[in-house]
């Protein structure tokens, strides 16, 4: 699934290509998708004429903002936005097209369809699920060490599932954990009450720090994710733990061990990592 650095990449991508754009038309192909309003000929009709006036994010959600409605992406596991010439053949697997008054066409391709799409009036988004309960967002001026250690510091809960959380810390999946606590060395087992304030200020460090870098780079590609252009990421060069089981630390050379925390796989180095 797409982390913070793949949407943010996404955001950046379509904001290049479509903010500015005015929508002739809407053509819902899976119903599904659209899960605001519970009628997809409704939501086409709400978005003829409107223009793209800026392309957000909010933690692994797009925020499209209109002048009167904001349209909130969710591309689950494979979802992806790409912009085409109307004259295009449509490619399968691709369930909304949004066609624009210049004859391009913003196409939303889903393989595996578990992508949704939320349209509300504006300002009203940030108040109603999915998006009224999102926690700290870790690239924003507010993500001070103050809030975050406010948020994780003093609970029993083991670490690297609290920083999955989204109402804790949003956008941060289990590559940029994994990559986040090795940088920290701590282990994804430890509760987050037992860190001391010095951990806690070198995994507040180690998230920013590696939220940027990816981000930087475009994200990860590590399976189908390419930007709005069709480019892929380049951070999946630069792991230094995630997905590296049995191959040797960059830190002191002992083997990198994968294992199960809360359901998710995991990789660590056992001498970083105590």
């Amino acid at each position: 699934m797409p982390e913070l650095p793949e949407v943010e990449t996404v955001r950046r991508t379509l904001t290049e290509l479509v903010v500015g754009k005015t929508i002739q038309s809407v053509d819902v192909r899976l119903n599904r998708i659209i899960q605001l309003p519970d009628d997809p000929a409704l939501f086409a009709a709400l978005l003829e004429g409107q223009t793209i006036q800026e392309v957000g994010r909010r933690g692994k959600f797009l925020r499209i903002v209109f002048e009167d409605f904001v349209l909130v992406s969710h591309l689950r596991m494979e979802g992806r936005y790409g912009l085409y010439d109307k004259q295009e053949p449509v490619e399968l697997h691709t369930h909304v097209l949004f066609t624009f008054t210049d004859g391009t066409e913003l196409r939303y391709k889903d393989v595996r369809q578990f992508g949704t799409m939320h349209l509300f009036p504006k300002g009203e988004e940030l108040v109603k699920p999915p998006l009224n309960k999102l926690g700290l967002e870790p690239l924003d001026e507010s993500f001070t060490f103050e809030v975050f250690h406010k948020a994780i510091a003093n609970r029993s809960t083991k670490i690297k599932p609290l920083l999955l959380n989204q109402e804790r810390v949003v956008g941060i999946g289990n590559i940029y954990v994994d990559e986040s606590l090795f940088l920290a060395g701590i282990h994804p087992e430890r509760e987050a009450k037992s860190l001391a304030e010095l951990e806690l200020k070198a995994l507040y460090t180690a998230i920013i720090d590696t939220l940027t870098t990816a981000v930087e780079v475009g994200g990860s590609s590590i399976k189908s994710f390419v930007n709005g252009q069709g480019e892929m990421g380049m951070f999946q060069h630069q792991f230094k733990i995630y997905g590296r089981k049995d191959e040797p630390c960059k830190k002191c050379g002992a083997p990198i061990t994968k294992f199960v925390v809360a359901g998710r796989g995991t990789h660590i180095c056992t001498n970083c990592q105590k």
